[in-house]
């Protein structure tokens, strides 16, 4: 099977859905309206693939791409502040090449880790439903599928940690979300659980450099080193 083929098969599926009607709108009225600082940028106003190292054995699932962030720039975790937190910190943690993601094109490249959303598309108020989590499940599985060295998942905040379990059968007890907290999978799967690098969490010192840098360092263990 060509992998890199079908991740492109994929990631097109991805950028043409039109599922759910409400966030359609929302991404569109967005794109069309932009932000004043952005007012002289292409917005990308559409559904957004994942990204990164397609032989990847660590999958990093976020919530859902920023109105004025990956809905801008195409690229998931890019152009917002959760992004240059989340991309510092694999650059630290050596899973990427540059500590920042600035757009399409410029020469980021992950290593050993693929980058990902529960939803696809920017929801009203950064809350997407669970029906529309639910319609995104099938893109999330597929990526899954995919990483055929896959070991372990990063789950930023309890919205993605809830789409990882839904769809991997977490074994019961299923452990309360929190940071750091450690779940399995009956097939082997290791899931790490890590609070999301929103400004809520960054800037109230909920979250810190050094607690989302030992998430990584974890799930490279757990990897087997990428």
């Amino acid at each position: 099977m060509d992998t890199n083929l079908d991740f492109e098969s994929l990631g097109v599926r991805i950028e043409s859905c039109r599922r759910c009607p409400r966030l359609v709108d929302w991404r569109e009225k967005v794109a069309e309206e932009r932000r004043a600082s952005f007012i002289n940028e292409e917005y990308w106003g559409r559904p957004v693939r994942g990204f990164g190292d397609s032989r990847a054995s660590m999958m990093v699932v976020g919530l859902a791409p920023a109105a004025h962030g990956a809905n801008r720039t195409g690229r998931i975790f890019t152009g917002d502040r959760s992004g240059d937190w989340l991309f510092a910190s694999m650059y630290r943690c050596g899973l990427a090449n540059q500590p920042t993601s600035a757009g399409l094109g410029d020469g980021l490249e992950l290593k050993g880790v693929w980058v990902t959303a529960a939803v696809r598309c920017a929801p009203p108020a950064n809350r997407p439903t669970p029906q529309e989590r639910d319609n995104c499940a099938t893109f999330l599985a597929q990526e899954m599928a995919l990483l055929g060295r896959l070991k372990v998942v990063v789950a930023l905040g309890g919205f993605a940690y809830q789409a990882v379990a839904n769809m991997t059968g977490i074994e019961r007890p299923r452990p309360r979300f929190g940071h750091g907290a450690l779940a399995r999978t009956p097939g082997g799967l290791s899931i790490v659980c890590s609070y999301h690098p929103s400004q809520q969490n960054t800037f109230t010192g909920r979250l810190t450099e050094a607690m989302l840098d030992s998430v990584f360092v974890e799930a490279s263990r757990l990897a087997g080193g990428n």
